[in-house]
């Protein structure tokens, strides 16, 4: 009987324990997002099945590079 009266003590002091950081992120501003559920509508969904052939790649290009020397 005194184990049963120690865990239910116990569960009460972690129960507490989560509701203070709860509050505590909560004042902080950890759960502070008032940008992205506005835009969330503009994004479109990828399915995940999709196919890789229709992406399409730019093509890959050489750049001069602006530190060498040019002979003439």
């Amino acid at each position: 009987m005194s184990v049963l009266i120690l865990l239910i003590a116990i569960s009460l002091l972690v129960a507490t324990g989560f509701l203070i950081a709860f509050l505590f992120s909560a004042n902080a501003g950890q759960f502070d997002d008032s940008y992205t559920p506005s835009i969330r509508m503009l994004f479109d969904e990828v399915p995940v099945s999709a196919p890789k052939a229709d992406v399409v790649k730019p093509p890959v290009t050489k750049k001069k590079n602006s530190l060498s020397i040019q002979k003439k």
